[in-house]
């Protein structure tokens, strides 16, 4: 089979050679790998330190350009998959996320697939080839900075795919050019074989811990850099995971981050708010943002009006439906808790010209994204304070109290009361309501059906869900034990079916 694919990039080489003029002078020509060639005529990936730097800033547009697969389709999968949303629209790639009708031929899946292994060979080729850069304004420190920031976001972007397929490729070379005589060579360079999950794990574990002592240190005035900080969050999250799980260390990154000025905003609406009439992010690089894309008039995120109104453009794109519509469920449980300041933050009313959940003169929408101004926020404190009391409940030796106290300065921080000393005495009561908290401070952050498989709860709460909220649509598969995991693509499984294997259940 792998002779087959082979032989049809073999034409199509042969194709693209035949028809491209050779005349041309090679100190200009480019690959998908080299930039060029040096003045010896050897070739390079980067001329010099602009060059690297160039790069630098292609990896850092990828947060604010790309919006479609680390932020749109994580909602999309964390929210619609799970209990806290609708999909929202009729579209036929959209709604099997909330039926739990994915297959591997899902446009969106494979979308995502592939431009996450598009970042992560970005990442590589700074990583691979920056100590080779002939600059000496290139110090061995800036050298060092660079490969960590790369490192932070491969690891990052390499997180978001395990935890969505779980046996994945680990790639961390940069395949070479693609000639008659090195297609078999390098063939296995574009069409990696899946490792197992727990080797994913460990591959941005050493990623994480390699880049913290050069990655550049936690700027309150500018949280859109892969910071020490960063690979501090992403390490207690891996470590939450199951693979990797380590609760002491999970306690222990969260403490640094601590340690690193993070805290709570006062305010909770400082988080998503907008000023009014201008529509401008209300406060950007907060206390308690750890990571974010910013956006300003003249370059604003385009992902807003997929979830509803653009208050920097009120009547722009809102003629058809919206993904990410608000379950009756996840209203109810912001109305049983009587949760007025994060339900006003995280959802809001419109009338609209379509009526798929709601009618149409007083339909719900996500609210958290609300401005082509808005931050993006990927990591933000309150998440990560959260997963420490998660940690203190499910140790060995549960510390309720630590956890109970957190939880309550979440609480405190929106106007509710502590939780009741019934509830801080008993370990399940206590997990039920960490779930509870985690929900409604974080709905539509992508977090929910993360929450719901770290704790193997997807089985329990999804399979009921669609029993008592009578908006969603018909549910097409059961949960079961292989739900845990998406579809692998099934044409990254055509192009390697000897590498890639589907996951089980589908």
């Amino acid at each position: 089979m792998k002779r087959n694919y082979i032989y049809q990039l073999l034409v199509l080489l042969t194709l693209t050679v035949s028809s491209c003029s050779l005349d041309k002078d090679p100190l200009d020509a480019y690959s998908d790998v080299t930039e060029g060639v040096n003045e010896e005529g050897e070739k390079v990936v980067f001329k010099d330190r602009a060059a690297v730097e160039s790069h630098l800033r292609t990896i850092y547009n990828q947060m604010r350009d790309r919006q479609e697969h680390w932020y749109l389709d994580q909602l999309l999968i964390a929210e619609s998959h799970s209990d806290n949303a609708y999909a929202g629209t009729t579209g036929a790639e959209v709604v099997p996320f909330e039926t739990n009708g994915i297959e591997g031929s899902n446009s969106v899946v494979e979308r995502d697939w592939n431009r996450f292994l598009e970042d992560v060979a970005r990442a590589n080729l700074l990583i691979v080839n920056v100590d080779s850069v002939q600059d000496n304004s290139l110090t061995s420190a800036l050298r060092a900075q660079y490969k960590a920031e790369a490192k932070i976001f491969r690891a990052m972007i390499m997180f978001d795919m395990v935890r969505l397929w779980g046996d994945i490729p680990i790639v961390t070379t940069v395949a070479g050019d693609i000639t008659a005589e090195s297609i078999e060579d390098v063939y296995d360079d574009y069409f990696p074989d899946q490792k197992p999950e727990k080797e994913v794990y460990q591959q941005i574990e050493k990623d994480l811990l390699e880049a913290i002592p050069a990655a550049p240190s936690n700027d309150s005035q500018n949280k859109t850099k892969f910071t020490k900080s960063v690979a501090k969050a992403l390490l207690a999250k891996v470590y939450a995971e199951k693979p990797l799980r380590d609760y002491a260390k999970v306690v222990q990154y969260v403490d640094d981050l601590t340690a690193d000025g993070f805290a709570l905003e006062a305010d909770f609406t400082n988080l998503f708010g907008v000023v009014e009439g201008s529509a401008d992010a209300k406060v950007r690089n907060s206390k308690e943002s750890i990571l974010e894309a910013q956006f300003f008039a003249g370059n604003g995120n385009w992902v807003t009006w997929m979830f509803g109104r653009d208050l920097s453009n009120y009547n722009s794109n809102f003629t058809w439906a919206k993904w990410i519509t608000p379950s009756r469920d996840l209203i109810s449980a912001f109305n049983r808790e009587n949760d007025q300041i994060r339900f006003g933050e995280s959802v809001v009313y419109y009338a609209a010209s379509w009526s798929n959940y709601y009618p149409a003169a007083n339909y719900p929408f996500m609210y958290k994204t609300r401005s082509a101004y808005s931050n993006i926020i990927k990591f933000r404190y309150a998440d990560l304070l959260l997963l420490k009391a998660e940690a203190l409940i499910m140790r060995d030796a549960p510390d309720l109290a630590g956890a109970a106290s957190i939880i309550d300065r979440i609480r405190e921080r929106v106007k509710l009361p502590r939780l009741s000393s019934a509830v801080k005495g008993n370990k399940d009561a206590m997990l039920n309501a960490y779930l509870t908290e985690r929900r409604l401070e974080l709905a539509f952050e992508g977090q929910r059906w993360f929450d719901l498989v770290r704790l193997n709860k997807v089985e329990s709460v999804m399979n009921a869900v669609y029993a008592k909220d009578s908006g969603r649509k018909a549910q097409v598969y059961q949960f079961n034990e292989n739900s845990y995991r998406m579809p692998i693509p099934q044409a990254v499984i055509d192009q390697n079916p000897e590498g890639i294997k589907q996951n089980l259940g589908y």
